[in-house]
């Protein structure tokens, strides 16, 4: 299927990553995770974006499905749904340096009467070769902006 030409800046994204992770914040306790991103191709002018989170024993933690977007030259755009009750919508800088391809966006985020309060968060994700880093922040639970996960995914 042809990519559309918007997406050429992130195309090495499209595909399967998984990896470790690593989480913490002021309000739990440290812990390891595995992950897993899909970002797929489907032929219209966006990503589809999925990520999925699991316990080194195989329980499911957390998940998140949306839309990767390029609106224009080094705009990036991210949608997220999550079953916490949480919308997530990003936006940012897409930089792609000697192959590196680096996205930072902030997210404003929307809750369900019952979620957990979450007033904004922070991404990046750097597609080195065959290596994919993400890291992420946020503001929540009366916290400040704060670093929350950092995971390390390779191609599958």
């Amino acid at each position: 299927m042809d990519l559309a030409p918007n997406l050429t800046p992130i195309a090495s994204l499209v595909g399967t990553w998984t990896g470790p992770g690593s989480g913490e914040y002021p309000t739990i306790e440290s812990f390891d995770y595995i992950e897993t991103i899909t970002v797929e191709n489907i032929g219209k002018p966006f990503l589809v974006y999925r990520q999925r989170t699991r316990s080194a024993t195989g329980v499911p933690l957390h998940t998140e499905s949306g839309f990767l977007r390029v609106p224009a030259d080094g705009v990036v755009e991210l949608t997220l749904a999550q079953p916490t009750g949480h919308t997530e919508l990003c936006a940012g800088t897409l930089e792609v340096i000697d192959g590196v391809v680096e996205l930072r966006m902030s997210g404003v985020v929307t809750a369900t009467a019952t979620a957990k309060s979450v007033e904004a968060t922070e991404r990046r994700y750097r597609l080195d070769g065959g290596s994919l880093r993400t890291d992420f922040a946020m503001a929540a639970v009366g916290v400040p902006m704060t670093h929350h996960l950092t995971s390390q995914l390779d191609r599958a």
